[in-house]
C-alpha cells in the first residue's frame, strides 16, 4: 500500500500535478494531485521520511535530469516544483519537530543590483525537493544580508546568482566579505553569464550550470 502512494506521488511531482483542481497535465485532469495524495499517505501511515526520500527526491531528480537534457523546459519544471511544494507543506511540521532530518541548510540570493529570480527560484525549489532547508533571501541581496544569515546559520552553504554581465561582477565582493567572517563557508554561484572558470577566479567553491548540477554538488558535500 505504501509503495502505491509513493508511486502516485512521485508521478504527480514528475508531471506537475499539483492538486485535484489543477488541469495540468491533461492526462491527469480530474485526478488527485500531490497535495491530496501526500495528506492521504500520511493518514495511512506512510512516514514523512519515506515520502521525502522515495517520492519527492526521486521525482525531482528525474525532473532535473529531463531539464538538463532539454526534454522539458522552465514551465514544466516550475509546475513540478509547485507540485513538490504542495506536498512539502504537509511535511514541514515534521521537519520542524526534528522527526525528519534535513541534509543541510542552503542560503540563496540574487546578488545586489540584479532583479532576476527565475533561475534562483528553480534552484531553490530543486534543492528543497532534494531534502535541504532553503533560506531564500530574494533579489538584489546586499552583502550585509548574506553575512547576517551566515551568522545565524554558520553551517549553511551559500548560493549566489546573477543574470547580467553588469551584475556578475558584484558576486566577488560578496564572496570576499563571506571569506573574511566565515572562511569555512562553501559557496556555489550560477547564472547565464557565469562559467566554471569565472567561478573559480572569484573564489567560489562551485558553479552550477543548471539546477540539477547545483543539487548534485550540494549532495556531494552534504554531511
Amino acid at each position: 500500500m505504501n509503495q502505491n502512494f509513493l508511486e502516485k506521488l512521485s508521478e504527480c511531482v514528475e508531471f506537475g500535478k499539483i492538486n485535484l483542481a489543477s488541469p495540468y497535465p491533461p492526462q491527469m485532469k480530474g485526478q488527485p494531485g500531490a497535495d491530496e495524495i501526500t495528506k492521504e499517505a500520511l493518514e495511512a501511515g506512510v512516514t514523512p521520511t519515506e515520502i521525502l526520500n522515495d517520492a519527492l527526491i526521486q521525482a525531482m531528480n528525474k525532473v532535473g535530469q529531463k531539464f538538463s537534457e532539454n526534454k522539458i523546459f522552465v514551465p514544466q519544471m516550475l509546475l513540478s516544483a509547485k507540485a513538490m511544494g504542495a506536498s512539502m507543506i504537509h511535511l514541514k511540521p515534521y521537519f520542524a519537530n526534528g522527526s525528519v532530518k534535513r541534509k543541510g541548510t542552503f542560503i540563496l540570493g540574487t546578488v545586489y543590483g540584479d532583479l532576476h529570480d527565475i533561475g534562483k527560484n528553480l534552484l531553490g525549489m530543486m534543492v528543497e525537493g532534494a531534502g535541504w532547508e532553503v533560506i531564500d533571501l530574494g533579489i538584489d541581496v546586499k552583502i550585509e544580508k548574506f553575512l547576517d544569515k551566515i551568522k545565524e546559520y554558520p553551517e549553511a552553504v551559500v548560493g549566489i546568482s546573477a543574470l547580467l554581465t553588469t551584475t556578475m561582477v558584484n558576486i566577488k565582493p560578496v564572496i570576499d566579505a563571506i571569506r573574511e567572517v566565515a572562511p569555512q563557508t562553501k559557496i556555489i554561484v550560477g547564472g547565464a553569464p557565469l562559467s566554471a572558470e569565472y567561478a573559480a577566479s572569484i573564489g567560489a567553491d562551485a558553479y552550477g550550470k543548471n539546477p540539477q548540477e547545483g543539487v548534485s554538488w550540494l549532495d556531494s558535500i552534504a554531511c
